[in-house]
């Protein structure tokens, strides 16, 4: 039941038309670009995809499409389930379960703070009402305000096994990745979120994808390729030109997600880099700064694929 997925795994953005309407057409042409680029996981619904931003109904076809799309392929799909109560996220789990992705991601509920103990409930409830399939737990305190210790986690895993993958977010995650795999003995997988920034060392303590945004999904396929073939030298030295990148555009959450709208629209894989208010607008000299930032990086982008 439980399936290593491993490797570069992005969150899909949410393509948006200039007037605020989710662009469904665009949003498959998304997913058969990242896939037919050899990215090895997609992710819907992740705190880069807006999903705070879209409606039950919205966020019911983008999966149906999704998971429509990514049959011709051998991507790995992974679709999140974010809501916060944890009678909706049964629902949710049970939804999208029905559509066979390979793993649901859950996002632990943080609005008002809830303790450990009502998180570690959540967890088990959805983990329990959907057995069969496997479930990726976000840890993202940086976002939400919440703490959780690796104990709980571990703890949750030994009760319920299909819950095996972790998105480790906090800072520092290196030891927490540490903790983690030792207390679940490494039958558990680790992936890097927080756009990579510790992607290097936390593949040195064992885990084994990262989850960034996907506008620059090619460059984090060249640093895992480097990883896997044991040059870390080339990983390093790829890794220090992307961060070159994501020290300027990821100064706050919306602010990274407005910029990799833009470079997907510059690459022309979307038709507008429209984010749904509030959103992050930039003024002359964030424009000039990317603009300089993003031409530094230009020669590690891959020619896309033609996908119609």
């Amino acid at each position: 039941m439980n399936r290593k997925i491993s490797g570069v795994c992005p969150i899909i953005a949410t393509p948006f038309t200039p007037s605020g309407e989710v662009d469904l057409a665009g949003f498959r042409r998304l997913v058969r670009t990242l896939a037919a680029a050899g990215c090895h996981g997609l992710t819907l619904f992740g705190i880069a995809g807006e999903y705070y931003k879209l409606d039950d109904i919205e966020k019911q076809q983008m999966a149906e499409a999704l998971l429509e799309e990514a049959a011709r392929f051998d991507s790995a799909i992974i679709v999140s389930v974010t809501d916060h109560a944890t009678e909706l996220a049964v629902r949710s789990a049970k939804r999208f379960a029905a559509l066979r992705p390979d793993c649901l991601m859950l996002l632990p509920p943080h609005f008002l703070k809830p303790g450990a103990a009502a998180i570690a409930r959540h967890v088990r409830t959805v983990a329990a009402a959907v057995p069969d399939m496997p479930i990726m737990v976000q840890y993202a305190p940086e976002q939400t305000g919440v703490g959780i210790a690796p104990e709980v986690f571990a703890a949750i895993y030994r009760d319920h096994p299909n819950v095996c993958h972790f998105k480790i977010e906090c800072k520092p995650a290196g030891p927490y990745i540490s903790r983690l795999l030792e207390l679940t003995a490494g039958r558990t997988w680790v992936h890097v979120g927080n756009a990579g920034f510790n992607m290097i060392e936390a593949f040195a303590r064992g885990a084994v994808g990262v989850m960034p945004g996907c506008s620059l999904f090619d460059v984090y396929l060249q640093i895992c390729a480097a990883l896997a073939a044991g040059d870390q030298s080339q990983a390093l030295a790829l890794h220090g030109e992307l961060l070159t990148v994501l020290n300027q555009i990821r100064q706050d959450v919306e602010m990274i997600v407005r910029f990799e709208k833009h470079i997907l629209l510059r690459r022309g894989v979307l038709s507008s880099d429209y984010c749904r208010h509030p959103s992050h607008e930039p003024d002359t000299t964030e424009w000039a700064m990317f603009d300089a930032v993003y031409q530094a990086i230009a020669r590690l982008l891959r020619t896309l694929p033609s996908v119609g």
